[in-house]
């Protein structure tokens, strides 16, 4: 319980010093975004839970990453690009490609759907997801991480298409699976059992080819991405009135719930800095239930149990805030 509430006492009173710690990390995350030495491709189902756009919106200020493009998986996947065209292009980021994967049938309700409607920004055309993403493989072998934080329909599309380019991928950083916790309303890995995460039970044979491919894999599961944004981090990032906190704060309010889960945005931080989600060697087998199991076996991904909260957040914030001479 002390611990508990020293958390959340160090949230609350260190937040707002952010605005002068992230002058100089806002500065350098405004670089240009051809200097970035990490080539990365995100898979998205962004327009449901409100954790894809912050996790895209990390990615944007981070300039450690060169984001190639930008997928869509699951469900309506036009309607899923027409938000991220809106949010790249009111962002200046129209440089990323935005992919679409093939539209599968759902019944989950789109809540950011409006964001989306047709805009200045709105793309006549948007190119397949599986053809762009071979070819991205093709012409950087080696060199590109696959960050996977949707359903995983696009990842079994490429494997059925073109798995020996497939494993041509420096790595897939997933966002997916329960190894010993499951959801929970207070973030805290204790109390409730594994159960099938989203992304897995979506598409679990797709999930289940992802485990078997052999591709370096690493894995952010229930465990370590049950991330509470807060009333106060909530309150601090909104009344930024940036572009992208401006996006932020529309598609929140689309979202129409209270306090964000940020399972996704654990994906990028990784990136930024492993040391946040440090991982350790598993082998992960998938059942036909969508259940991530733990067995003996040599290790098939890198998997975080457990992760610094203070330090993603510390990072997200100081990422989100622009520099004061902005």
């Amino acid at each position: 319980m002390i611990s508990t509430l020293r958390r959340a006492a160090f949230l609350a009173t260190t937040v707002f010093s952010f605005a002068c710690a992230a002058s100089s990390s806002a500065q350098t995350a405004t670089a240009a975004p051809s200097l970035g030495s990490e080539k990365v491709i995100i898979d998205t189902d962004i327009g449901d839970d409100i954790d894809d756009a912050f996790a895209i919106a990390l990615a944007l200020r981070s300039p450690e990453l060169q984001i190639l493009g930008i997928s869509t998986t699951f469900g309506d996947t036009e309607a899923r690009a027409r938000i991220l065209d809106r949010l790249l292009g009111e962002n200046a980021r129209r440089d990323i490609s935005v992919l679409v994967g093939a539209p599968t049938p759902t019944k989950n309700p789109m809540s950011q759907r409006v964001y989306g409607e047709p805009s200045r920004f709105t793309s006549a055309f948007h190119q397949p997801a599986v053809d762009f993403i071979l070819q991205q493989i093709r012409s950087n072998p080696g060199q590109i991480t696959l960050v996977a934080i949707g359903p995983l329909m696009n990842i079994g599309a490429l494997l059925d298409k073109d798995p020996q380019t497939f494993l041509k991928l420096k790595r897939v950083v997933l966002m997916g699976g329960s190894i010993k916790c499951g959801y929970n309303e207070l973030g805290f890995c204790s109390g409730p059992p594994p159960v099938p995460e989203w992304n897995i039970l979506n598409d679990i044979p797709s999930a289940q080819k992802l485990f078997r491919s052999g591709v370096p894999l690493y894995v952010m599961p229930l465990d370590s991405t049950q991330l509470k944004f807060n009333e106060t981090m909530r309150s601090y990032t909104f009344r930024q009135g940036t572009p992208l906190t401006d996006a932020l704060t529309l598609l929140y309010h689309e979202w129409n719930q209270t306090t964000p889960t940020l399972f996704d945005p654990m994906t990028i931080a990784f990136l930024v800095n492993p040391q946040i989600c440090p991982t350790e060697p598993m082998h992960i087998t998938v059942d036909d239930k969508g259940f991530t199991r733990p067995e003996s076996g040599s290790p098939n991904a890198q998997v975080c149990l457990h992760s610094d909260s203070d330090a993603f957040f510390h990072l997200l914030l100081s990422r989100l805030v622009p520099p004061q001479s902005e």
